[in-house]
């Protein structure tokens, strides 16, 4: 990934709290045909030390040939993508100074990487389907458990995944917010994205987010 110095993340809790927020993740591996790309919701567990990258876990369909067909002398990808924005040139004050600006993509993004490993173990697969389901459901008021579902239903459902784990060797963290512009460009980006008309309501969650994550990143400070 093509990563400025000033939009770099080397936080580990920032990166871990992205990868949380928005855990539908994709996995890039190498197989005997190429790349595969598959979108799979992970989760994020700290390792032994906190300052250690973590560790992934979840689980596939054993049908998907992510766990069947794969190089395994090369390291999988996993790219976690948080709140993105457009940012329009109109928005910057210097476009009446000099006309000298641009269009861009304001953008937050994770990268993982890390041998796959794989989970057939039924007890290891169930805990971890387990966790997952306590985490989505946890918000809502009546939350579902594992435990709701038939029992011969639940293991057929089991016996039809692998479960996956990525032991996270190293991450990169890339949040473009900005930062490479003057205060007043910062300022009118975030008044042009606080007053825009937002497309539908995971328009108008973006543009909040890079609001704030704009207000935040001042350049050279974290």
């Amino acid at each position: 990934m093509y990563l400025p110095a000033h939009f770099a993340e080397t936080r580990t809790g920032v990166m871990h709290a992205l990868m949380r927020a928005h855990p539908l993740a994709t996995i890039v591996t190498l197989s005997s045909s190429g790349l595969l790309a598959n979108h799979i919701p992970l989760q994020v567990h700290d390792g032994a030390d906190p300052q250690a990258p973590g560790i992934l876990r979840g689980h596939v369909a054993r049908a998907n040939p992510i766990w069947s067909d794969r190089v395994e002398a090369v390291e999988a990808l996993v790219i976690f993508q948080g709140p993105q924005h457009y940012i329009s040139p109109n928005w910057y004050p210097s476009k009446k100074d000099t006309g000298k600006v641009v269009p861009t993509w304001n953008y937050c993004c994770v990268h993982a990487y890390g041998q796959l490993q794989l989970h057939h173990d039924p007890v290891w697969i169930r805990e971890q389907v387990t966790a997952l389901t306590k985490w989505h459901e946890s918000g809502l008021p009546a939350p579902w458990a594992v435990s709701d579902a038939p029992a011969e239903y639940l293991q057929t459902m089991l016996g039809n995944i692998v479960g996956i784990e990525i032991a996270i060797t190293r991450m990169t963290g890339k949040w473009k917010v900005s930062q490479n512009q003057p205060a007043p460009n910062r300022a009118g980006v975030i008044e042009g994205l606080s007053g825009l008309e937002p497309i539908d309501a995971a328009d108008a969650a973006n543009a909040l987010a890079m609001v704030e994550l704009v207000r935040r990143h001042e350049p050279g400070q974290k």
